[in-house]
């Protein structure tokens, strides 16, 4: 693997109240697990709920911050409803605005949260959960531009030293079909592995109208996913996965450079942000293998999320092995498999009581970049090296967050946001020449 370079993070503290706290050992059978939520979306509200489906342990919901308040008791109203007196969060613990995540950590007896905001923030609530001495539950992906990519690593490192246990939301991770498929590669039944095909072909996600009295900053947050300060694009958001599985199979190499190229085609409304709709990448290993890339939320094309590893001897798909010649060499017999959402918690919790060794965000931030990475090489046009990326330390969001913050990226006067033109974008400055 290409030696990462070392970073230290220029981000601010936030406050004597997440000073350093003591590593984290082994918990007594009876410790009473205090979670707080920052990020009370769908996927931090399902998280939340796993968290409190894992059986065996004392595990009770205490705390809950969002930038909005229709977020935090729609979730609030949901996981009470389902989980009763393990749901504890007064109004004195529902916590509002860019400052909530710093208040949640603060509370001496919550020992684990759920990272769960829009992408951008993070490296930020990460970094700041380690320093408070909190074990996380973090969904993917960790970053979505190399600054970011540097507090994380750092973030890591810390974790490790403090002995917290990082759970990141790359479920085929524990996904027992990508599990046992993973074995057999292992194993050698494809013989060498020589190139990888990943896909995210699908639907765009969901568009939220700007409403009457948004700010330019409310309305960007709503609809997190169109920007790539929030997002880091489809390649970064969804496209992960996928991304993730390649680099894991590979022995979690990061590829040493990539090349690209992608564009906005058909979903060019103004409402769509400052994202592509296809990105194509080539990434290239140390050891010569090309992983080729594939994400596009076009209408009415050929839709795939998959993974395709080649090898030697045979070809890995999800849950199967087959020769060159088409014949199955071995396929998943799937039985009540566990749901890896829920398996991620449960495998969370069991590292905690028993200190067992568990940080995910090493392999989370080597393929959330990875990503970044991609995106770089499909908005430029140009051939890109890891090291170079990651060294320019290039931040997309603003420089701090309060009540009057604006974007860096902002509308035209038509309403429109500028988009990357290959050939133009500047990469290392994030705008186009």
């Amino acid at each position: 693997m290409t030696t990462r370079r070392e970073f230290i993070s220029t981000s601010g503290a936030v406050g004597a109240a997440l000073a350093a706290a003591p590593a984290l050992r082994a918990q007594s059978p009876d410790t009473e697990f205090r979670v707080g939520l920052i990020g009370c979306g769908g996927r931090g509200s399902g998280a939340a709920d796993q968290s409190l489906s894992v059986t065996g342990p004392n595990i009770k919901l205490v705390a809950m911050g969002d930038m909005f308040e229709d977020r935090v008791k729609g979730s609030l109203n949901e996981l009470k409803n389902k989980h009763g007196v393990k749901v504890d969060v007064p109004d004195d613990r529902q916590f509002l605005g860019f400052d909530a995540f710093e208040k949640v950590l603060a509370l001496p007896d919550v020992n684990v949260v759920i990272l769960a905001t829009p992408p951008g923030f993070r490296p930020f609530h990460f970094e700041a959960a380690v320093k408070a001495g909190k074990h996380v539950f973090m969904e993917k992906p960790v970053c979505v531009d190399s600054f970011g990519a540097n507090m994380v690593m750092a973030a890591a490192k810390e974790a490790d030293a403090k002995n917290l246990k990082v759970v990141v939301g790359l479920q085929r991770r524990y996904q027992v079909e990508y599990l046992e498929t993973f074995k057999r590669v292992q194993e050698g039944m494809i013989g060498d592995i020589v190139r990888a095909e990943v896909y995210w072909n699908d639907n765009r996600p969901w568009v939220r109208d700007r409403k009457e009295g948004d700010t330019e900053m409310t309305y960007q947050l709503r609809n997190w996913y169109h920007f790539n300060w929030l997002c880091g694009d489809n390649i970064c958001e969804q496209h992960i996965h996928n991304i993730d599985v390649a680099n894991w199979f590979l022995g979690d190499k990061n590829p040493v450079r990539a090349r690209g190229f992608g564009g906005r085609q058909s979903l060019t409304d103004k409402k769509y942000g400052e994202i592509f709709d296809h990105h194509s990448v080539e990434f290239i290993y140390d050891n010569g293998v090309i992983v080729h890339s594939f994400c596009e939320h076009l209408p009415n094309t050929w839709a795939r999320v998959s993974e395709t590893i080649v090898g030697t001897k045979g070809v890995a798909t999800p849950g199967m092995i087959r020769d060159h010649a088409g014949k199955t060499l071995w396929r998943h017999k799937s039985d009540g498999d566990p749901n890896p959402y829920q398996t991620e918690h449960d495998r969370l919790y069991e590292a905690i009581q028993k200190g067992l060794p568990l940080n995910n965000a090493h392999y989370g931030v080597n393929s959330s970049f990875t990503s970044v990475l991609g995106r770089y090489a499909t908005y430029s046009g140009k051939e890109i090296s890891w090291d170079e990326a990651l060294a320019c330390n290039l931040r997309l969001s603003p420089e701090s967050f309060g009540p009057d913050t604006q974007p860096l990226v902002l509308p035209n006067a038509d309403g429109s946001y500028p988009v990357a033109i290959p050939g133009s974008y500047e990469w290392k400055t994030g705008k186009n020449a």
